[in-house]
């Protein structure tokens, strides 16, 4: 396993009586991406700004190959930055803009012009040079701003959500070419996000952070495969969420009852007449007209929304409670208003354990 590059141990951070990230330990291993997932106000944009030395750390220890940089300003961290409104100096060309950094640095004007032209060509903006900020659309000033900060050479980059200004096609777009640069070029890649679908696209590792604290950290799939708590489970991609008592351990499988009817699932750690969640992904949700063996759940059949390549039903409990099942193609034997069973391979779900407090 690579070293860890970044080092974050016992890190808190508050704004007055407001403690937006709480005793955060997280370890950045060199050359790899990692997303910080979570909702607005979450503090990922606030842990990735202590790293780059534009917020002080309250509390904990902060390393960057192994240094302490704490009392560091950032232009003395091996790190740089792209934000989502790329900064870039609106009176500069795009060749002053990213030859920025070395110029300030006094380095020589015929090395700075070497590193531009590697830089610009790298992020496929060659005969931009003359252009200023304001003649560039939102791609392509990303571009630039991603050229800019890797002209210093860091062995990190902090990118904070800098897509999120674009539309969605050049978005998508973006997401492989930034993930294609970072395995090029071996740098870290530290990445911040609200979108789940981006993280899972282009990251090595993500960490979940709900309320200043890392909740999982893993591979994508592993995340979202076995998610570790309901959090997870409903923030990365769709699942659904049942709640249920199990009334019968056999082994590793487990017999819930949930407020519809029996389910199976199957978990280790879990003992009879405690309260769980289980989770099940929409695409391994199934539906017949007689009961599978092991489960009693009914749903109605409620509507069908047609998504280009798959075809998602929607399912209704009779508590209430709305069911995704998700399909490369329509059923054609369904149609709303029909009653049917609802099943899966209990290896396909997820038993949570509850967390006290939670209904």
């Amino acid at each position: 396993m690579p070293d860890a590059i970044v080092s974050l141990q016992h890190v808190d951070k508050w704004y007055g009586e407001n403690h937006v990230v709480k005793d955060l330990n997280l370890d950045i291993l060199e050359g790899e991406f990692l997303t910080l997932l979570g909702p607005s106000g979450c503090g990922k944009t606030t842990t990735l700004r202590m790293i780059a030395g534009f917020e002080d750390a309250t509390s904990g220890t902060i390393t960057v190959q192994g240094e302490r940089v704490e009392e560091k300003e950032p232009y003395q961290r091996d790190v740089n930055t792209v934000f989502q409104n790329y900064s870039l100096f609106p009176h500069l060309t795009v060749y002053d803009n990213v030859a920025y950094g070395p110029s300030i640095k006094k380095v020589p004007k015929a090395e700075i012009r070497k590193r531009v032209t590697e830089m610009l060509h790298l992020v496929q903006m060659d005969g931009y040079e003359k252009r200023k900020p304001e003649a560039l659309s939102g791609g392509q000033k990303q571009r630039v701003a991603i050229a800019r900060a890797l002209i210093n050479n860091p062995r990190v980059l902090l990118l904070d959500e800098p897509l999120g200004a674009l539309d969605l096609k050049l978005r998508k777009q973006m997401q492989i070419e930034l993930k294609r640069l970072q395995k090029k070029l071996g740098i870290t890649f530290v990445y911040v996000t609200h979108d789940q679908e981006e993280a899972m696209t282009m990251s090595d590792r993500i960490a979940v952070i709900r309320n200043g604290v890392i909740l999982q950290i893993g591979a994508p799939m592993e995340i979202y495969d076995r998610p570790n708590c309901r959090f997870v489970a409903d923030f990365i991609g769709e699942s659904n969420v049942l709640s249920g008592t199990v009334r019968r351990v056999n082994g590793t499988s487990l017999s819930v009852e949930t407020p519809d009817g029996m389910v199976l699932t199957h978990g280790d750690g879990f003992r009879e007449g405690e309260d769980i969640y289980i989770s099940i992904r929409p695409e391994y949700l199934s539906v017949q007209e007689k009961p599978h063996e092991g489960f009693t759940l009914r749903a109605r059949v409620k509507d069908f929304i047609y998504m280009g390549t798959v075809v998602k039903t929607s399912l209704d409990l009779p508590n209430g409670q709305e069911l995704k099942l998700s399909r490369f193609e329509a059923d054609s034997s369904l149609r709303e208003g029909d009653e049917r069973f609802v099943w899966w391979e209990p290896e396909k779900s997820i038993p949570i354990h509850r967390e006290e407090g939670e209904r």
